[in-house]
């Protein structure tokens, strides 16, 4: 059944980086032939959205512009050409799309790394609005009984842990360490890290221990008050850790994980500090044979192995459900590093 629909909508728009966040009203967008047109319901807040407003990822993305890469809501167009969607059906808005389909790295399914992708909330208007237009191929089917606010966050900090724990190569019963393991991203790592059989030693302040092992941390490690955190580590873990993912956004936690990392670990950099410049001791790196990769959201497949953890109930997102116009606030408390779940916006609020 056809619902009507708005002549405008509800939007938070910045027109210079670092400028006001405004709630303002904007045209409802029609939908191409192979495009769907979502009303969002759930958006979460990324701490890219704030790196994106704070003009530090400038390069890569534009003014004016609505925020917002994590989008869950219910389809009420479907474009002409489309196939496999259908009215009501609930989809996910995630991080990149527009990928080309046809190049290496897509047929690989390393869809991020495509030349042809878009950014919602970077380089074209995100998920910060009631309405959206998407590819039909690039929207994330979400199970009906999923809960769509838990939805709205998998489709970046969902999929990124996920996708970094996959690049770790830990397997089940090795050790893996979380740097910044209260945070957002940290607090769903935990989680997925259990269930997929890791162990899990989280870094953060030590105002965050109990929180990190309420949601399976088998270890912490205050980052701030230990006096030697790479022999503390070290010993802690009997030789260090198989892994370590780095979601802190911090130079130093960087540096030390490969100097703690277990011979032949891999440490994966997913915390974007903004001198994000990082001095590596080449001794310990060749002669440990240690791994050091970069990871960035996962491809569609990666979007549905997340997702379904969420669905079955395995992972749990810690949420906290605020208003478009609360965003702002989000984003002091983030500065502040005071956020221990997911802010999402409930766009009913």
């Amino acid at each position: 059944m056809t619902v009507e629909l708005p002549a405008t909508q509800r939007a938070l728009i910045f027109d210079t980086f670092n400028g006001p966040l405004e709630v303002r009203h904007i045209p409802v967008p029609e939908p191409a032939d192979d495009e769907l047109l979502v009303k969002i319901e759930y958006s979460g807040i990324c701490h890219s959205d704030l790196h994106v407003w704070l003009g530090d990822l400038a390069s890569m993305s534009v003014c004016p512009l609505v925020g917002g890469h994590e989008g869950a809501g219910t389809v009420l167009r479907v474009g002409k050409n489309v196939t496999g969607w259908q009215l009501g059906d609930k989809a996910g808005v995630k991080l990149m799309n527009f990928n080309c389909l046809n190049c290496e790295y897509c047929k690989k399914g390393h869809e991020p790394l495509c030349h042809h992708i878009q950014n919602y909330g970077f380089d074209r208007s995100g998920t910060f609005q009631e309405y959206l237009t998407i590819r039909g191929v690039d929207a994330a089917k979400i199970d009906k009984k999923t809960d769509l606010a838990s939805a709205a966050p998998i489709l970046c900090a969902g999929v990124t842990v996920y996708k970094a724990l996959k690049e770790s190569n830990v397997a089940p019963g090795q050790i893996i360490v979380l740097t910044g393991a209260g945070g957002g991203l940290g607090s769903l790592a935990i989680q997925y890290a259990n269930a997929m059989g890791m162990r899990v030693v989280a870094m953060d302040h030590g105002s965050k221990e109990e929180h990190c092992k309420k949601l399976g941390a088998e270890w912490f490690v205050d980052a701030f008050n230990t006096p030697d955190v790479i022999k503390h580590i070290t010993d802690l873990t009997e030789g260090g850790p198989h892994g370590v993912i780095n979601f802190a956004v911090a130079k130093i936690a960087m540096e030390q994980a490969v100097q703690y990392v277990r011979k032949r670990g891999t440490v994966v950099f997913v915390g974007l500090p903004k001198d994000s410049k990082v001095t590596i001791d080449t001794t310990p790196f060749i002669f440990n044979a240690i791994t050091i990769k970069g990871s960035i959201v996962g491809s569609r497949l990666d979007v549905d192995e997340a997702m379904e953890f969420v669905t079955r109930g395995i992972v749990k997102v810690p949420i906290e459900l605020v208003r478009l116009e609360d965003v702002p606030d989000v984003y002091q408390r983030m500065l502040d590093g005071k956020i221990t779940s997911r802010a999402v916006v409930d766009f009913s609020l």
